[in-house]
């Protein structure tokens, strides 16, 4: 069968995006339809959670959502987050954005290089700062370990949700291959469409959580990124794509 048009689960990309480059090369017609969005949680809600901000001196961000909603809920709560906390961050470009939120150079901000267990060295310079971790409703279990075998005494604080977006306007048997980035746009495509029957329909996944969780829905994984020969779901695409339409 050939593919002649995929529909991925992410907000659409720049101009200059590698999908848009597929399309165009190898004549087929690529939609972006995010699957699932992020909902901040209230103060009151936190508070439930037995959560003081003004306890700890430290905060670990894992992605640019974190950074928004842990500044958001300062705010919403009156807290006036002190010049004296500690920011560790997953990656460098999680650092940069913090200055959205605070004066960069004069805080005590250090990064990893890209992966969370990255962060390790950083926990055992800082060992003695009271962490907190915004995170969404799902914490994943790489993180868990990693924070569990550190000498940090740290507290995961939900503060936003990873929830299934409203698909009624989509027709997902309209597309040859459906993309997947994450466990959660897989729940949200059986949410949105619970008389789905993938029948020739491709699925592509990245990541072993996300085949692990296309699987347990009982989909058949088609195309599967990372490997080595493909380290992206581009590659793997239009490896795929170009074997399907010979």
């Amino acid at each position: 069968m050939k593919i002649k048009s995929i529909l991925v689960s992410q907000p659409a990309p720049s101009e200059t995006s590698p999908y848009l480059e597929m399309a165009k090369k190898e004549k087929i017609k690529i939609d972006f339809k995010p699957f699932i969005h992020v909902e901040g949680v209230d103060a009151k809600e936190l508070r439930t959670q037995k959560i003081d901000l003004s306890q700890f001196t430290g905060v670990i961000l894992t992605s640019k959502n974190a950074v928004d909603h842990y500044f958001r809920l300062a705010e919403e709560m009156r807290f006036a987050v002190p010049d004296s906390m500690r920011y560790l961050c997953q990656s460098e470009a999680i650092a940069n954005y913090l200055q959205k939120h605070i004066i960069y150079r004069k805080r005590k901000i250090a990064f990893g290089e890209k992966t969370f267990a990255d962060l390790m060295p950083l926990f055992k310079k800082f060992p003695n700062e009271k962490y907190i971790i915004p995170a969404s409703d799902t914490l994943s279990a790489d993180i868990v370990k990693v924070l569990e075998a550190s000498p940090i005494e740290w507290t995961k604080a939900t503060m936003y949700r990873t929830v299934s977006s409203d698909l009624s306007d989509t027709q997902v048997s309209d597309y040859d291959m459906l993309v997947f980035f994450s466990p959660q746009g897989i729940r949200s495509l059986g949410e949105n469409f619970r008389d789905f029957k993938q029948n020739d329909t491709k699925i592509a996944v990245f990541g072993a959580t996300t085949e692990q969780a296309a699987k347990d829905a009982g989909l058949r994984v088609d195309v599967m990124a990372p490997t080595k020969e493909t380290p992206s779901m581009t590659m793997a695409i239009e490896k795929y794509v170009r074997s399907m339409n010979k």
